[in-house]
C-alpha cells in the first residue's frame, strides 16, 4: 500500500509503497477512505516536543484524523467486521485500564496515538491498523460520509470533549475561541450549536469571517487598527459584558494563551486545546495572582474518548451543524507535505481532508 513516511523534520515526506497491515488478535484494519491535515501533523513533521520527550521518531506514517471502512479483524474482535463504516479517534485506550472503564479512554495508561510513534502507524496510508477495536472503532451514522467524519476525527471531537466536557459550556455562557484554525473553527461551530455566545479571535480576516459562517456572534482580529491600543482581553471583555466564561485556546503560542486567561470574567475557565511551538517549548508564564484572585480554572483537554462520540453525533443531528461545511480542501497524498509547510506561515484555512490515496 502507499503511505506517507516522515523522513527528515521539516523535509516533504515519503510517499512510498510499505506493507499492508495485519490485524492484532484484537486488533482491525481499515481501508482509509479519507483522512484530516492537522496542525497536530505539522508539529510532528517539523521535529517538536523535544521537550515533552513527545517528538515523533523518523520513519513515522503520519495522520490521525481517519475514516473509512474494515476490512479485517482479529479473532478476539465482536463488535465489528469487514465491511463496516467507521470513524477512527486518534486517543487509542486499551480499553481496560481504570482511565478507559470510567470512560476517558484519551489519557488512557496504556494508551497510543495514532500517527505519533512506531507501535501506532498513521493513516496518511491505504491502510491503517488499530489496536483493542472493540474499544476503539466507532461505527459511522448513514447520514455521515468519510470526509465529514474525517473533519470530525481530530479537531472537531477534541473541541467537542473541551467545550461540553471539560469545560460544561451551556446555553446562553460568552466563549472566546483564540485561533481560529481547524479546531478553532470547530470550536466556534459547537459552542454555537451548544447555545453560548461565541467570540473568535484571530489576526486573519478570512479565517474571522469562516469563523462568522461558522456561528460566531462578534470577532476580535489584534491587528485592526480599530481596536485601537485596546488588547485582546479588553476587546474580549467589551463584547461580553466583563469577560468570556469559557475562553478556549486553539493555537498554542504564549499570546494567545495569556490572552484567553485574560480574556475571561471572575470564576471563568480557561481550555488549553493547543499545543506549543518551539518558542515555547512547553512552558507558558501565567498571571497566576490574578488567577488565584479571581478564581479562574486553567484546564487542559486532549482529544476525545471514543465512549464519548454518540453524544457529539446527537448534537451533530440535533442541532444540524455540519462539520463537513468546514472542510475547504480535499487533497491528495502527495499534497500533504506542501499543505504541511503553510502551516508555519498560519497560512492553511479551515480543515483540509486527504481523500485521494
Amino acid at each position: 500500500m502507499r503511505a506517507a513516511i516522515l523522513r527528515e523534520y521539516g523535509e516533504p515526506l515519503a510517499v512510498r509503497d510499505v506493507p499492508d497491515p495485519e490485524p492484532a488478535s484484537d486488533g482491525a484494519v481499515v481501508r482509509v477512505e479519507a483522512c484530516g491535515v492537522c496542525r497536530s501533523d505539522w508539529h510532528a513533521w517539523a521535529g517538536h516536543g523535544e521537550w515533552a520527550d513527545d517528538r515523533v521518531p523518523r520513519g513515522q506514517v503520519l495522520g490521525h484524523e481517519p475514516a473509512g471502512e474494515v476490512v479485517a479483524v482479529g479473532d478476539e474482535v465482536d463488535r465489528f467486521g469487514p465491511g463496516d463504516r467507521v470513524v477512527v479517534p486518534f486517543s487509542l485506550g486499551d480499553g481496560s485500564c481504570p482511565h478507559c472503564r470510567r470512560g476517558a479512554g484519551n489519557v488512557c495508561e496504556n494508551g497510543r496515538a495514532l500517527g505519533f510513534e512506531p507501535a501506532a502507524q498513521g493513516a496518511f496510508a491505504e491502510r491503517v491498523a488499530v489496536p483493542a477495536a472493540d474499544y476503539n472503532l466507532v461505527e459511522r451514522p448513514p447520514w455521515l460520509g468519510a470526509t465529514a467524519a474525517a473533519a470530525l476525527g481530530c479537531r472537531y471531537m477534541t473541541a467537542y470533549h473541551a467545550l461540553a466536557e471539560r469545560a460544561g459550556v451551556g446555553g446562553g455562557d460568552a466563549v472566546a475561541v483564540h485561533g481560529c484554525g481547524g479546531v478553532g473553527l470547530s470550536a466556534v461551530q459547537i459552542a454555537a450549536a451548544l447555545g453560548a455566545r461565541v467570540i473568535a479571535v484571530d489576526i486573519d480576516d478570512d479565517a474571522l469571517a469562516l469563523a462568522t459562517e461558522s456561528g460566531a456572534d462578534a470577532t476580535v482580529n489584534p491587528t485592526d487598527e480599530g481596536g485601537g491600543s485596546r488588547s485582546v482581553p479588553e476587546r474580549v471583555r467589551d463584547r461580553t459584558d466583563g469577560g468570556a466564561d469559557v475562553s478556549l485556546d486553539a493555537l498554542g503560542i504564549a499570546d494567545t494563551c495569556r490572552n484567553s486567561v485574560r480574556s475571561l470574567r471572575p470564576r471563568g475557565t480557561h481550555v488549553q486545546v493547543g499545543l506549543t511551538t518551539e518558542a515555547e517549548r512547553g512552558e507558558v508564564s501565567l498571571p497566576t495572582d490574578w488567577m488565584t484572585r479571581w478564581e479562574i480554572s486553567f484546564i487542559g483537554s486532549r482529544g476525545m474518548p471514543p465512549t464519548s462520540y454518540p453524544d457529539l453525533f446527537a448534537l451533530i443531528e440535533a442541532t444540524n451543524v455540519d462539520p463537513g461545511a468546514l472542510v475547504t480542501d480535499e487533497l491528495s497524498l502527495s499534497e500533504v507535505s506542501a499543505r504541511l509547510a503553510v502551516m508555519d506561515e498560519y497560512e492553511a484555512r479551515g480543515v483540509e481532508v486527504v481523500t485521494d490515496l
